[in-house]
């Protein structure tokens, strides 16, 4: 058994999770979000040469994961944490809102989520579902005037709260992490710093990450299948 109902456990979920409900993924399609490069779409320099360009983009990811819905996967995590109460942490690389609409609380989204937007300047973030599809659509604040851009974190950019996402790993018993890459840092190096701190690690997915071998446990399979499974252990 991977884990018990005593144990406190960080949960990192990656685009792998989100791809069972229909959602893109950039790293297993030749490097590209439907169509778009990510130096085009996904970097500050990228925003300051063409933001009509990046909110096209965001407006249409902001589209699809409307459409989208949880899956079981994400309900099981839910019920994981309806278990566990606040020995419970859930911090995701997805910017969709998968996990929220299947009953989670305790989520981070360490790469920003795609409802919400911030002024460039005021850089606080707001609730933002509007899509801008036109030069003449794009998004200003209404405090100072600036360029509202997508609340975002963008390659080159630093993750958020990463001092709360090290505290809550440094509480953990297991680290359990499903459908990512293994290849994004700062995220891809959780589970040397749970190595370190003797914390059980744990990882699902359809395919071997590229860190793997640094995993206690590795489940292959998708997350719709194994997730329930663990859950239905933890129960047990």
């Amino acid at each position: 058994m991977p884990f018990t109902l005593h144990d406190r456990l960080f949960v990192l979920t990656g685009a792998g999770i989100s791809a069972e409900s229909g959602l893109a993924t950039f790293r297993g399609s030749g490097g590209l979000w439907n169509g778009y490069r990510v130096e085009e779409v996904a970097t500050p320099e990228a925003w300051l040469a063409d933001p009509e360009l990046v909110w096209r983009f965001y407006s249409m990811r902001r589209r699809d994961a409307l459409a989208a819905q949880p899956n079981i996967a994400h309900i099981a995590l839910a019920e994981i944490e309806q278990q566990l109460g606040n020995r419970f942490y859930l911090c995701t690389q997805n910017v969709d809102d998968l996990h929220e609409r299947a009953g989670s609380q305790r989520v981070h989204h360490m790469h920003g989520t795609l409802f919400e937007s911030r002024c460039v300047h005021c850089n606080v973030p707001f609730p933002d579902k509007a899509l801008y599809t036109a030069a003449t659509d794009l998004p200003l604040c209404l405090q100072c005037n600036a360029p509202v851009r997508p609340h975002i974190v963008w390659f080159g950019e630093i993750p958020l709260d990463m001092e709360g996402i090290y505290r809550e790993l440094d509480r953990a018993t297991v680290l359990l992490v499903v459908g990512t890459s293994g290849s994004v840092y700062p995220a891809a190096g959780f589970v040397h710093i749970a190595n370190q701190r003797g914390i059980r690690t744990v990882y699902v997915g359809p395919e071997e990450p590229l860190n793997a071998e640094a995993f206690d446990e590795t489940v292959l399979g998708s997350a719709i299948v194994a997730l329930p499974t663990l859950l239905k252990s933890l129960s047990s």
